[in-house]
């Protein structure tokens, strides 16, 4: 903890969280990428992503006119507005919770902490997302859309509004938010704000916030004097199981050589949207290969910022001691758990150590009867 949280973790306790909607709870970015590569391509332009800092967190109207300028579309802002809206309502039922989001509403309402949703999306639009997941409407006292105050993010009318609504100071509340308009907005307000950013490799860009995570995964509420979360088992979060699995590749030809640590890699192609789904992190679980057995594994997503990984990567450690390579071979993997989120370190000789730990707490874990029983999954043995 750096000295900044602990400061605030003593003197800046808060009663309620207000909390932002697209990017923050709602998984909309892959989303909102499919809708515009449709829409630009019937002006003869590709959508690659790369512009998307350009419109996270901005009002409708300002997203719109950045596209429309970027892209120097022979529209108007209003009139492309009339174009992607009902390309985006039609895909509002596809949108998923991002992971941690759930288990924070829920643990938020079950302790009567009060919840404000705010967003620079419209009203109805906000309403119609939260209606496709169970029980969110319901955990909200105050649902605020842009279309409701003068200024949107990153002007603080919003998160104003949403504290008196809430009857509260604005000094007693939390903002988590993805995005740099929000961040802002939050601060100016002058309430305390945890950003959690969308975009890979931005968080040093966070700096106004009083805290930036990697993911709600990560999110420890006891900083801020509301209740903890009571679900971590022996240093790991029980997840939902998910699965992968394809042949063993090469990969970057560190983990042997420079780590001593060999890992079995994955290749990421088509998995791009389920690599989307998951926050980069160290998992734990069960590895299943094809003519060798089942395995006790931990494994890396994401960038390994000591290595500074141009692409997001899957990089499984099987934690047994082979005598040959089997490159080639096809590996399932069912994961159970989350340890931790991606960290860079000062040397690899901490790195590697922080990796052994990760193994040992996987080991460990993956004795209790809570993880155990997915070794037996037939997806493990399946070929």
């Amino acid at each position: 903890m750096t000295e900044k949280m602990a400061t605030a973790s003593l003197t800046k306790l808060v009663r309620c969280v207000i909390l932002d909607l697209d990017g923050t709870l709602l998984n909309t970015d892959g989303i909102v990428g499919n809708v515009l590569k449709v829409l630009l391509s019937r002006y003869g332009k590709q959508w690659d992503g790369r512009e998307a800092h350009k419109i996270l967190g901005k009002t409708p109207f300002e997203a719109a006119a950045a596209v429309v300028e970027d892209y120097q579309l022979p529209c108007s802002t209003i009139e492309f507005i009339s174009q992607i809206s009902p390309l985006f309502s039609d895909q509002w039922c596809n949108i998923k919770a991002l992971p941690g989001a759930n288990r924070l509403l829920k643990h938020l309402k079950n302790h009567g902490v009060p919840m404000a949703l705010a967003s620079n999306s419209p009203k109805e639009s906000i309403e119609a997302k939260i209606s496709y997941h169970d029980g969110w409407k319901s955990s909200f006292s105050v649902i605020i859309g842009g279309d409701e105050v003068r200024t949107g993010k990153p002007s603080p009318d919003m998160f104003l509004e949403a504290a008196e609504r809430l009857s509260m100071e604005p000094s007693s509340c939390l903002v988590i938010e993805d995005s740099l308009p929000g961040v802002t907005a939050g601060k100016a307000a002058e309430m305390q704000v945890v950003a959690v950013p969308s975009l890979p490799k931005q968080s040093h860009l966070y700096t106004a916030a009083d805290e930036v995570i990697n993911s709600l995964l990560d999110l420890r509420p006891e900083k801020w004097g509301l209740p903890p979360f009571e679900d971590w088992v022996d240093g790991t979060l029980p997840l939902d199981p998910w699965y992968i699995g394809g042949p063993v590749i090469k990969g970057f030809g560190r983990g042997s050589k420079v780590l001593g640590i060999p890992t079995a890699n994955l290749s990421t192609k088509g998995y791009s949207d389920l690599l989307a789904e998951h926050p980069s992190g160290v998992y734990f679980g069960w590895a299943g290969l094809s003519s060798r057995g089942v395995f006790k594994m931990v494994m890396s997503i994401g960038w390994n910022p000591y290595f500074d990984n141009k692409e997001k990567t899957i990089e499984p450690w099987i934690l047994y001691k082979f005598d040959e390579d089997f490159y080639g071979e096809e590996l399932r993997l069912i994961i159970v758990g989350y340890i931790r989120p991606e960290a860079n370190f000062p040397s690899l000789e901490s790195l590697i150590a922080k990796i052994h730990e990760d193994g040992e707490i996987a080991e460990k874990a993956l004795e209790l009867p809570l993880y155990s029983s997915y070794k037996n999954d037939p997806y493990l043995r399946s070929s």
